[in-house]
């Protein structure tokens, strides 16, 4: 068990969560981060979907890893991502259609996701499964709480609701409180997430460049 949850684990799962995180310092996953964060739920569905692909699909190519010929494992790494892109997709649209429907082809698109392909080939490729698979939820739920953060605010200050249930009281329009329109369009989505990183990197100031 010990070996399992060693130090150099803990590292791997836990680097991507601030320190190393996929968004706010490799600046990966940037187009979804700005295309389905208008709303909390499809976010949190989005990072969720992400986390598990990622996961999963690091153990596959892990576990093929000496097996697959160098010349085409780009290939067999998008071949995996493409399935299991694939059975997320019909598991949303059996379970959680409507969240399937505002998500529309960006689940698809996990496929291009700069942060799977980064991880298969950086660390899935030269990795036992345990640590692929740690890996993998590290950064996948690295890059949904940004995803979670910036819809929390474009939601609530955009629409003055989360989950679509009214947050701000009615008394506050009453009084002349106005919803921020800008909050719900993509360039608001850009700011947040620039935001994000300013105060990820006055936090960890060795990530400062010098």
């Amino acid at each position: 068990m010990s070996k399992l949850f060693s130090d150099k684990t803990k590292e791997v799962f836990l680097g991507p969560l601030s320190k190393n995180n996929p968004i706010a310092v490799q600046v990966l996953g940037i187009c979804s981060a700005l295309a389905v964060t208008a709303k909390l739920e499809p976010a949190i569905v989005m990072g969720l979907s992400v986390t598990i692909i990622l996961a999963f699909s690091n153990v596959i190519i892990s576990l093929l890893r000496n097996t697959i010929p160098n010349r085409i494992r780009i290939i067999v790494q998008l071949v995996v991502v493409a399935a299991l892109v694939t059975v997320v997709s019909e598991i949303l649209k059996a379970f959680a259609y409507d969240v399937s429907v505002q998500l529309s082809v960006y689940i698809g698109l996990i496929i291009t996701n700069c942060i799977l392909m980064g991880r298969l080939e950086a660390f899935a490729m030269s990795n036992r499964p345990w640590e692929s698979f740690i890996d993998g939820l590290g950064n996948g739920l690295g890059y949904a709480w940004i995803l979670v953060v910036v819809a929390f605010f474009r939601e609530l200050l955009g629409a003055g609701t989360l989950f679509g249930l009214q947050i701000i009281p009615q008394s506050f329009y009453e009084a002349g409180y106005v919803n921020n329109g800008l909050m719900v369009m993509p360039p608001m989505a850009l700011i947040l997430v620039a935001v994000i990183i300013w105060v990820h990197r006055s936090i960890n100031k060795e990530l400062q460049e010098k």
